[in-house]
């Protein structure tokens, strides 16, 4: 009988490996096989492509043995993805539609028992996959999906509402024309908007006084840089945190594609969020997978879906220690990588850590506001459940102390959001014009010829940190941080006042507590 073949594309990470779906139709006893190291939802794809087919006024070849097999045969397949391409092999093989005019064509949507097309996941990271690895070709994706798809530039992206609208482009040679369809639609690339840095982002003016850790997010935003908030309850943390992503320059649009993909694949994107710089959330509950990623198949985590904005850590040391301690490389790296026994993913992890956390367990050490009723045993295990490591690869520690009233009732507002990120993105064009890349980013060598440390403020930095103790991490993570202050300066070298003010970012978090 027939053989056709229809193109689709998996998901393994944020990569889209290409999926042949072989489609043959013979004679013998009728059934319906699926092979191709397919998942559950992915079997189930012969029940749905079965009433999709029939209650579209199609014919199913009931009396046929009909084998489909996804190739390669050893790549994972899951979720609803393949339920078109299956449905247009069985209508291909026989022929009822054009087997020829499907090449060039790669199609993926769930089908509903009534031949509709469903969105499904990753739609944005498979269209970006094609766009790196230059791949010309046309998808054919479900509502929802296709305006995802079509982020990327130049991509080539048609709309299907239902199996219908396929198959009246694909009709044989010598039927009549495909009627006009109202389902069947190019779509039209969506550029990035020139005003996305302005939307979606809380102002930083709400926030009165705690001018230390305004400019503590200043400098963090300027340079990439991580930073940890100490102070009592109701102090401002929260606040300041979630008014930071509007303090970073606005987003390119490769930032915006790759942001979006990752949470295309947790299947959280939304367009109105489209080039606005994520701020993930998550509870101090959150175990290491949720925080990293994994699971079978591999989904990204936290640190992903914030990749290229802001992970907000509140309460850190409430967490669990394996869960805060599984961010140590993605810190360093910006990525990670997720290894199982049936497959391994790799997911971008570039993101700006903000912590935030009280000085004690009771959170009054050091307030005037109440005082702390915790034993030093009590505040040294509640420290203690912050590794070295870990706060050895946060860049600032900043202390937040609680506002009188009298100030917080008749405070003026402070400075906006919008002149604060001014400030920060002239900084870290700076940086970007002399090195490639965010000071943060520097490793080895390029922090030598970078810093352009003057004399006294490097013999300045060499007592300073004998006196504290700090490992050569610490001390190059101080250097950043001054570079850093040098820039939204706009001085050329690295002088003693930049590095004395990075070396108050950098105390050990209970001498910073204990001058609270």
């Amino acid at each position: 009988m027939g053989l056709c073949l229809v193109q689709s594309r998996a998901l393994l990470g944020l990569d889209a490996p290409a999926v042949t779906v072989e489609v043959h139709l013979t004679n013998g006893l009728p059934s319906f096989t699926l092979v191709g190291l397919a998942e559950v939802e992915v079997k189930e794809a012969r029940e749905r492509v079965r009433s999709a087919i029939q209650n579209a006024g199609l014919e199913f070849p009931h009396n046929k043995r009909i084998t489909v097999n996804l190739a390669p045969a050893d790549l994972p397949k899951d979720s609803g993805r393949f339920d078109l391409p299956i449905a247009l092999g069985i209508l291909a093989a026989s022929g009822q539609i054009d087997s020829e005019r499907l090449a060039g064509y790669v199609f993926a949507g769930e089908l509903s028992l009534s031949g509709a097309l469903r969105p499904v996941r990753g739609a944005l990271a498979m269209s970006l996959a094609l766009h790196t690895q230059q791949v010309q070709t046309r998808l054919v994706l479900p509502p929802g999906s296709a305006e995802e798809a079509a982020l990327v530039p130049d991509a080539q992206v048609y709309c299907a509402h239902h199996l219908l609208d396929v198959v009246q482009q694909f009709l044989p040679v010598g039927d009549s024309e495909a009627p006009a369809s109202d389902g069947w639609a190019r779509m039209a690339s969506t550029p990035l908007p020139d005003t996305a840095h302005l939307k979606g982002y809380a102002d930083l003016a709400d926030v009165k006084g705690q001018a230390g850790a305004k400019r503590a997010l200043e400098i963090a935003a300027a340079g990439g840089h991580s930073l940890l908030l100490v102070g009592p309850p109701g102090s401002g943390k929260s606040m300041l945190a979630q008014r930071f992503a509007g303090l970073l320059p606005p987003m390119t649009v490769i930032e915006a594609l790759q942001s979006a993909a990752i949470a295309s694949l947790g299947g959280s994107f939304a367009l109105e969020r489209w080039a606005t710089r994520p701020t993930c959330s998550p509870h101090h509950t959150a175990s290491a997978v949720a925080l990293v990623g994994g699971g079978s198949p591999p989904r990204p985590g936290e640190i992903s879906l914030a990749h290229h904005g802001v992970l907000f850590l509140d309460e850190l040391p409430e967490f669990p220690r394996a869960a805060l301690e599984a961010l140590r490389e993605p810190l360093e790296t910006g990525h990670i990588t997720i290894s199982r026994a049936a497959r391994r993913a790799q997911f971008p992890a570039r993101f700006q850590l903000i912590a935030a956390m009280n000085p004690c367990p009771c959170g009054y050490l050091g307030s005037y506001q109440k005082a702390c009723r915790c034993s030093p045993d009590q505040v040294a295990r509640y420290q203690g459940k912050l590794s070295g490591p870990l706060i050895d690869r946060i860049d600032l520690h900043i202390e937040v102390p609680a506002l009188p009233a009298a100030d917080l009732l008749h405070a003026p507002p402070g400075e906006s959001t919008a002149a604060i990120r001014a400030r920060c993105a002239a900084a870290r064009q700076l940086a970007i014009d002399r090195q490639g890349k965010p000071n943060q980013a520097l490793q080895g060598q390029e922090i030598d010829h970078s810093i352009a440390l003057e004399p006294a403020a490097a013999q300045f930095l060499n007592v300073a940190a004998a006196k504290l103790g700090w490992s050569a991490r610490g001390i190059h993570r101080a250097l950043k941080v001054a570079r850093t202050i040098a820039d939204l300066e706009g001085a050329a070298t690295t002088q003693v006042a930049h590095v004395a003010e990075a070396v108050q970012y950098r105390r050990a978090l209970r001498g910073a507590v204990a001058t609270g």
